[in-house]
């Protein structure tokens, strides 16, 4: 019996599918992907056989199944399980590390786990693109470190020109935006390394800075009188919840509210 299924292709590079379920008696015959999936247990605990060997999908796990390699799943408890899963295509990871994976399939990192849980909390989010390509990105520079068996947690990382090259790009861009791999590409770097520069030279995110120049670029709109739907369309909002979710966490109140003042006091 299914309770809950929620399945989606994001618009975001690397990210082949997402897919939120609970499951209380489903249980998965042995089967391959062409994807590598990245599984979070919300509630519960699966038991699975990979590659002939038994393993245990836990709350507490990041849990990282290579492309290719045979499992099955079934709940370990008689409650079922509730889990979220990211299919991770090979621009991500690539097949050289699907030895490694096949060995340690489970990873105990509470920071990534914390990441994973942000990545899809960004993906349900139209408009906020820019945010969940940046968090895949180090969620899977993570992931190849813990491969590697390198430490997980990088050096600070300095480039000034690449970070003000991607400022400078975010600028230009705001009303559009900008996906992370076009500005890679076009800044001749790796997305991750792209990320981490700009957060360390600057310390925001890059998709915290654009949100905030649209909402400075809002804050005039709005006092020029033009209404707000419009003001989400001209600046580059998803639409006008999009713009009043991310206008009330930077300004404090929703853009009707702040319109609405004209210039008066009001209480927040």
């Amino acid at each position: 019996m299914v309770s809950e299924v929620k399945a989606w292709r994001p618009a975001v590079g690397g990210v082949a599918e997402a897919f939120h379920a609970r499951f209380t008696d489903h249980a998965y015959p042995m089967h391959v992907h062409d994807t590598w999936t990245l599984l979070l247990i919300d509630e519960g605990a699966v038991r699975y056989d990979l590659d002939r060997h038994e393993h245990g999908a836990l709350r507490s796990l990041v849990t990282l199944l290579p492309p290719q390699v045979p499992h099955d799943g079934q709940s370990a408890t008689p409650h079922g399980f509730r889990k979220r899963v990211l299919y991770l295509d090979g621009t991500l990871l690539d097949d050289a590390l699907i030895g490694r994976a096949v060995d340690g399939p489970e990873i105990a990192d509470a920071a990534l786990r914390g990441q994973v849980h942000l990545l899809h909390e960004s993906l349900v989010r139209p408009g906020d693109e820019l945010e969940a390509e940046s968090r895949v990105e180090l969620v899977a520079d993570r992931l190849r470190r813990h491969l590697r068996r390198r430490d997980p947690v990088p050096e600070p990382v300095r480039d000034r020109r690449l970070a003000h090259a991607m400022r400078d790009l975010l600028d230009r861009r705001i009303g559009p935006g900008v996906s992370l791999r076009e500005a890679a590409a076009e800044l001749h770097a790796h997305p991750a390394h792209l990320v981490r520069a700009f957060g360390s030279e600057f310390g925001i995110a890059p998709h915290q800075y654009l949100v905030t120049r649209r909402v400075d670029r809002a804050r005039r709109l709005l006092l020029a009188g033009r209404p707000v739907h419009a003001v989400a369309a001209a600046t580059g909002f998803y639409d006008q919840s999009h713009l009043t979710r991310h206008f009330k966490r930077v300004v404090g109140t929703t853009p009707a509210r702040y319109a609405g003042s004209n210039g008066r006091p009001t209480v927040l």
